[in-house]
């Protein structure tokens, strides 16, 4: 038996600017899991968009690369507002 593949979901809500990942759902072609996804995760009219990506096209890293991956970030100080001052007047950065 032939399996459809398996989409993830990602629905940006009425007062959000990023998409969250709203869960999982399989189909056929990205147009099914478009109005699915819109039927099984935004049933109170709660997103403004959504994106569907086929899972296997996804490329994530792993917690066991942590370290390997986010050091070198690490070495460009440069990235990280620790050695700047920040006048007084400047409120709520």
């Amino acid at each position: 038996m032939n399996e459809w593949p398996l989409w993830e979901v990602f629905i940006r809500g009425q007062h959000g600017l990023a998409h969250q990942h709203a869960g999982s759902l399989h189909a056929p072609d990205a147009e099914t899991a478009l109005n699915n996804a819109r039927d099984v995760y935004t049933r109170r009219n709660e997103g403004v968009s959504i994106w569907v990506v086929k899972s296997s096209d996804i490329t994530a890293s792993s917690p066991s690369e942590k370290g390997p991956l986010f050091e070198p970030a690490a070495s460009k100080p440069y990235r990280h507002p620790t050695f700047y001052e920040v006048p007084d007047e400047v409120k709520h950065l």
